[in-house]
Parts: C-alpha cells; structure tokens; sequence
C-alpha cells in the first residue's frame, strides 16, 4: 500500500507515520479557510474557496500511502483498527476522494448553494473515518 519516501535515520513504520501526517497537514491548511467562508469568519471569496478546494481534491490521495503494516504506534493517533478494517478504511478514504473531487468540480461554478451541500459531504466523509479510526 505504500510508496512513502523512506527517510535513513528513521524506520519505515515512522516515515509513513510522517508521511500521512503531512498530507493531512497540507489537507488541513486548505479546508481551513473553506471551513471559515462556510461559517462566515472568512468573506467569501469565490477563486480562493475554488483554488483549496482543488488543492484538497488533490491532497486527498497522498494520506492513503502512509497507511502501512505496524505504522499505528508512537507518535500517532491513527487507531491499528485501521490495520484489522483495511477495506472498510480504505472505502472511506476514496469516499473522501470522491466527495472532494466533486466539491473541486462545483467550486469552479462559484454558486454557494451549490457548494455548500457537497462542502458538508467532504466533512462528513472526514469524520467518518476520525470516528473509528482517529484516537481523539
């Protein structure tokens, strides 16, 4: 499942650790100021929203290959469920995939209420694996 960048000085187990946990950095760093404009702490702005959620859509397929075998302890709040459950999690995270790829596609249109319904999809698809398979 992986093709994570294996760093010398660490084991393979802490370089997919490191790994998805940037990509979720970068994927957190772009839904942020989504999240902002849709409460309304950030003024709307139509180019801006579409461009992070295009860097989401992208972002969203590099967590899955820091997902290895024995890569769930130390510094890490992803649940070895996610080891036992491999199609169930792997499921949710095209799901994510998916529900981001399609608000990139709406966001370009620049219609809220367009983009408001399938921003919460996203979040949900989010949540659906932090549920089971993100220590809190």
């Amino acid at each position: 499942m992986s093709n994570v960048i294996a760093d010398e000085q660490k084991s393979p187990e802490e370089s997919a650790i490191d790994y998805r946990q940037g990509a979720f950095t970068m994927i957190k760093h772009h839904f942020g100021p989504m999240a902002a404009m849709m409460k309304g702490d950030l003024e709307y702005n139509a180019a801006d929203f579409a461009k992070n959620a295009e860097a989401v859509a992208a972002l969203s397929k590099f967590p899955m290959n820091g997902f290895i075998a024995g890569s769930y302890e130390g510094e890490t709040e992803a649940k070895a469920e996610i080891e036992l459950n491999a199609e169930d999690f792997k499921k949710k995270m095209e799901t994510f995939q998916v529900e981001a790829a399609s608000l990139a596609e709406i966001a370009k249109g620049g219609d809220m209420a367009a983009i408001k319904p399938q921003f919460g999809k996203v979040g949900e698809s989010c949540k659906a694996c932090h549920k089971e398979y993100k220590e809190d």
